[in-house]
């Protein structure tokens, strides 16, 4: 097949959605499928362009058979509304010409965030006459509302309409998760219309490795010290500061280090707050390349996921898998009935603890701490449980299975989702390339 990937982001950017579809384009194209992806000029998470793609409209690449087209946008640190609309507007017109340039696709998948991306991609539906696969990363406008990213009344009802827009005019829509699911059917969309598919995680190049002969270690003078990692986006809906509170009740314990690795602008805050409390357990360290991340992981005795009590309860860390599948096991601070909750709690690799709550937090940390053989367990656990349920090759079966669906629908070669049988139109369909009728295999 001919694949069009339209996401906002894409490699080089290191964390969130961009590693993802950077994986599933070259993933796609070593099983013979020709891909393109229109992205945007890479700016993630410093949400400054990178100086390469510097002064420049439009650029045009090849990296690993997958063509990539990126455009210029406008972006600028700390966005308010005015400056969101500048880029998501920049976003929409300019890719949209880009995706005009090139052969035409038997199918489209596209992201979200960013909502209104949907409006090119209905177009190029229209204009190609192909399907179109939504990728549901997270649900907007509520996501944006509950942690006051998004408060002005117009921005939100523009938001809203963009996500209906979104829902009606895709094809098929993959979901991250039964939260996600549960969601969609509440605002009446048909569980046909839907696919689960999970986030996944390379576990080969996430995979456990020596704790101790480690250079993440040796550079930051870690030891043999207990180390409780955060790494990733720090942003509204994680609370970040309940970490460092959480710290500062576990000072008496000499062999005890947490370390938050994040942008570089945005642990400023954290280490005033780290100053005011006077506390010298938290090493705070800015983003490494992406090649690094398997041996930081292996630093660490236990992983951090944070949230704030506030965030919907669909909202699904990407960073689960990883952590899972670097054999450390995993403290969430989340909410207790949240999807990120249910996740952890079926992997069986971690524990889930009140959000925003430092006593909770630190009280937990000690017991790992005071007993490293609960924590080993959980780790070993998390890894068997990512190798079964979050492996890059299942995830990437799921989607190819999914695209032929949807072609074969779209041609007339196979029954809508909606008469197909119950196996194949299931939201986790699991159904195998033997299964499928010839003209798709």
């Amino acid at each position: 097949m001919r694949i069009l990937i339209y996401s906002y982001n894409y490699h080089p950017e290191p964390i969130g959605i961009a590693p993802l579809m950077t994986e599933l384009a070259e993933g796609l194209v070593k099983r013979g499928h020709e891909v393109r992806v229109v992205t945007a000029m890479p700016n993630y998470p410093e949400r400054k362009i990178y100086p390469a793609y510097r002064g420049k409209g439009y650029i045009t690449e090849e990296r690993n058979g997958v063509t990539i087209q990126r455009c210029y946008v406008w972006i600028r640190p700390n966005p308010g509304l005015l400056t969101r609309f500048l880029l998501e507007g920049s976003f929409v017109g300019l890719s949209f010409l880009k995706s005009l340039q090139g052969w035409r696709p038997d199918v489209i998948l596209y992201t979200s965030p960013s909502l209104p991306v949907s409006v090119p991609v209905a177009l190029l539906k229209l204009l190609y006459r192909c399907p179109t696969v939504l990728n549901l990363q997270d649900i907007l406008p509520e996501a944006a509302i509950q942690t006051g990213l998004i408060s002005n009344r117009f921005a939100i009802r523009v938001f809203e309409t963009l996500e209906n827009f979104a829902y009606r005019s895709s094809t098929r829509i993959s979901v991250i998760a039964e939260g996600f699911r549960q969601n969609l059917l509440g605002k009446g969309v048909p569980n046909s219309k839907m696919n689960i598919i999970s986030n996944w995680v390379d576990v080969n190049f996430i995979r456990p490795m020596d704790k101790y002969n480690n250079a993440f270690r040796q550079v930051n003078g870690l030891g043999d010290k207990f180390v409780v990692l955060y790494s990733g986006n720090i942003a509204r809906t994680q609370g970040i500061q309940t970490v460092i509170r959480a710290a500062a009740k576990l000072q008496h314990l000499e062999n005890l280090m947490f370390v938050i690795v994040g942008e570089e602008s945005q642990l400023s805050d954290l280490d005033e707050l780290r100053q005011e409390l006077g506390i010298h357990n938290v090493l705070l360290r800015p983003f490494a390349p992406r090649a690094e991340l398997p041996e930081m992981l292996a630093a660490a005795d236990v992983g951090l996921i944070v949230q704030k009590k506030n965030v919907v309860g669909f909202n699904m860390p990407s960073k689960t898998q990883v952590l899972l599948a670097s054999g450390r096991p995993i403290l969430a601070a989340v909410p207790a009935h949240g999807t990120a909750a249910q996740a952890i709690r079926a992997s069986g690799g971690g524990l889930v603890v009140k959000p925003e709550d430092p006593a909770d937090l630190a009280q937990v940390v000690q017991n790992l701490y005071e007993n490293p053989q609960l924590a080993e367990n959980l780790g070993k656990q998390g890894r068997r449980h990512a190798m079964n349920e979050y492996s890059f090759e299942q995830a990437l079966n799921r989607y190819e299975i999914l695209f032929k669906q949807v072609v074969l629908e779209h041609r007339g070669l196979l029954p809508y989702a909606a008469e197909m049988s119950p196996q194949m139109a299931s939201a986790g369909d699991t159904t195998s390339n033997a299964q499928l009728p010839p003209q798709a295999r």
